[in-house]
């Protein structure tokens, strides 16, 4: 982080107004909307007024100026402190936005989303996740910076600020990813912890006792305890932190709802309006007006219409350097400051993958090194699983506290803040990251996962050992429900591949896709090479296929990944004893979805019947198989057995499911 803050400082004692602005409006907004939570907001005012005026680079006029150093508020409860903030500082956040907050088709939602308010840099409210994404924020600012050099880094870095809650320093994903943080030294990381000790159920002594800044001490932080109500005490923190070559956590003793008679220090102040009556004894006793409502006089503006001339002649003094660059130069960094992707040549993608029978974790590695020379902006890793996985980009070094520059990440065995993580690096707007790790670990990244597809940020999953046949390690390691729990997350396409012309394609689709994230299930165990007409990438847009057929067709047979190989030699089966076969392989159940009706039947014709093959639960199944659909999976725990011996005892062979296949016609 830079050793000193951008500016000269407003003084604290002309930020009195302001804070009390920020407080009365969000008292206000809660108090209109009759929800949301008026107390941390009001305890929050005098810091996030020291950020937005004394801190912070940025620029109201355009919030996605690539150089802005970025504020998260993890814990989106008190929206209204972000919402309020926003509107003194010039962005285009109105007051008739936060008259209308929470309210339907209002841009003040109750937690802040991305994307959706200007200036708003993440979607927050799962507490913790903020804490993990502010660290992926401030790793990409250091990769950015590393990997453009000295010249062309200093125009592209910037700090990152986050006000964290008692409820995100709680979340184990706030402590993965802060270990993550404390690893590489992330010095451009500043979280300010709002101490204030409530929370809904009350003081946080009833269940929560231990010193939060000495674990973060223990992760590599440097750590700070302040009176968060003391502006001059919170600017000299600041100003310390800045000097601090590890990621800074400022633990700030507020005091929730403050000012209020009745409910300052309470839980009371915190999940519910104040009250009318309560409202109008806190306004009388700050000496603000009781009426009108949304009330901000003049001083309040002032620091922010000050600070706006300084934000201005920063703003435009980059834009000066950027434009005073070479033409080559300029070309280089603005392609490090957003990703801009190929049309990817999938003869190429297809060739990587090779022609032999072999898992689809090995073949996916394979094209993921040829999309990673294309695509620069590919970065991530793995959660301690590397060399199982196949995801190392060669050739690139591994991102360390001492080099940045690798595009290799290594997560450690935090698969929930590798989530968090990699969702902060998409929204830098610099990098598509990926993560990795085995499919039925999902279950410690899945609420980050529906974050990622909530804020529509385009990230990779790469999950392998994708059923109960990874064999040995057995039920605790053999997903079962995972496929469909993570299809059913709106907007997250699951792809799984059924070999090497399929995982060409879920990797162009992967990175090609702008408008959410993608999962690449793969398999630990070898597959065949599938029989097609064709392998043209238009072979596959649709997420399902004709991959064989019989002249009018008495079953369509439809299965995903490696089980298509098996329907295929199942429908041999059938065929030989006169039955007429469709195969449809369905690599993203989500996409094929998306089609158009006739599309959809063109695949599965209406009229005749349909089996599933999916080794997991099957009930999902039967919303694409209709009501008399053959339904084939596994609808219980596995089990620790080599997988020749498993195929056997579920009876998924091509020749068991070739006779349930024959039974049910």
């Amino acid at each position: 982080m830079t050793s000193e803050a951008p500016f000269s400082p407003i003084p604290t004692r002309d930020l009195e107004s302001a804070i009390k602005a920020v407080r009365f409006l969000s008292v206000d907004a809660v108090e209109k909307a009759q929800s949301g939570h008026p107390g941390t907001p009001m305890g929050l005012a005098g810091i996030a007024v020291e950020l937005f005026v004394n801190q912070l680079r940025h620029q109201p006029k355009d919030p996605s100026w690539p150089a802005r150093d970025r504020f998260v508020l993890s814990c989106g409860h008190a929206s209204m402190l972000l919402y309020s903030i926003l509107h003194l500082s010039g962005y285009d956040v109105t007051l008739d936005d936060l008259r209308d907050f929470r309210q339907w088709g209002s841009r003040t939602p109750g937690h802040p989303e991305v994307g959706h308010t200007p200036g708003v840099e993440t979607t927050t409210g799962p507490l913790g996740q903020g804490i993990g994404n502010a660290v992926g924020l401030a790793l990409a600012s250091k990769m950015s910076e590393a990997q453009l050099g000295d010249k062309l880094g200093k125009l592209a870095a910037y700090d990152v600020f986050c006000i964290c809650s008692d409820g995100d320093v709680m979340e184990g994903v706030a402590y993965e990813a802060a270990s993550i943080a404390g690893h590489l030294k992330l010095g451009n990381l500043i979280v300010i912890y709002d101490d204030n000790h409530i929370t809904i159920d009350g003081d946080t002594s009833i269940a929560f006792t231990e010193d939060v800044p000495a674990r973060f001490a223990a992760m590599g932080w440097h750590v700070q305890r302040v009176d968060g109500h003391d502006g001059d005490a919170l600017r000299a923190a600041i100003a310390e932190a800045r000097r601090s070559e590890l990621p800074s956590l400022i633990a700030a003793r507020t005091k929730i709802g403050i000012g209020s008679p009745g409910k300052e220090g309470k839980s009371a102040a915190h999940g519910a309006p104040l009250g009318a009556e309560e409202v109008k004894k806190t306004k009388e006793a700050a000496g603000w007006p009781v009426e009108p409502t949304f009330y901000v006089p003049e001083e309040a503006k002032r620091p922010f219409v000050t600070r706006q001339k300084d934000l201005d002649a920063a703003y435009d003094a980059w834009k000066k350097a950027v434009s005073s660059l070479e033409p080559s130069e300029r070309a280089k960094l603005e392609a490090a400051l957003s990703v801009t992707v190929p049309s990817l040549p999938f003869e190429e993608l297809l060739a990587a993958g090779g022609k032999a029978a072999a898992a689809t974790r090995v073949i996916s590695g394979k094209v993921q090194q040829v999309v990673a020379a294309k695509v620069p902006n590919l970065v991530g890793g793995a959660a301690d699983l590397t060399s199982s996985v196949k995801v190392g980009i060669s050739g690139s070094g591994s991102v360390s506290a001492s080099d940045y520059s690798g595009r290799n990440i290594h997560f450690g065995i935090r698969e929930h803040g590798m989530g968090a993580v990699l969702n902060g690096l998409a929204l830098s707007g610099r990098y598509i990251p990926f993560g990795s790790t085995f499919l039925i670990f999902t279950d410690y990244m899945r609420p980050s996962m529906r974050l990622a597809a909530l804020m529509k940020q385009r990230v990779i999953y790469v999950m392998t050992h994708d059923s109960v046949f990874l064999g040995e390690d057995g039920a605790t390691h053999q997903p079962i429900e995972h496929l469909w729990s993570l299809r059913m997350i709106p907007g997250l396409d699951v792809v799984r591949p059924a070999d090497a012309a399929e995982c060409a394609w879920a990797w162009t689709h992967a990175v090609e896709r702008q408008d959410g994230p993608t999962v690449i299930v793969a398999s630990r165990q070898d597959l065949p090479v599938l029989g097609r007409k064709t392998t043209s990438k238009a072979t596959f847009d649709k997420g399902a296929y004709v991959l064989s057929d019989d002249a009018n067709p008495e079953l369509v047979l439809i299965a995903t990944g490696s089980e298509v190989g098996v329907a295929e030699e199942a429908a041999t089966i059938l065929r030989k004893s006169g039955r007429r076969i469709r195969v449809v392989s369905m690599p993203c159940v989500d996409l094929f979805l998306r089609q158009s009706e006739s599309d959809r039947e063109a695949i599965l014709p209406k009229g005749v019947r349909r089996a599933t093959f999916e080794l997991g639960v099957t009930l999902p199944w039967a919303a694409i198989a209709g009501s008399d659909g053959i339904l084939i999976g596994l609808d219980d725990f596995g089990a620790s057995a080599p997988m020749e011996r498993l195929a056997e005892e579920y009876k998924v062979t091509p020749a068991h499911v070739a006779a349930r296949i024959q039974s049910a016609l």
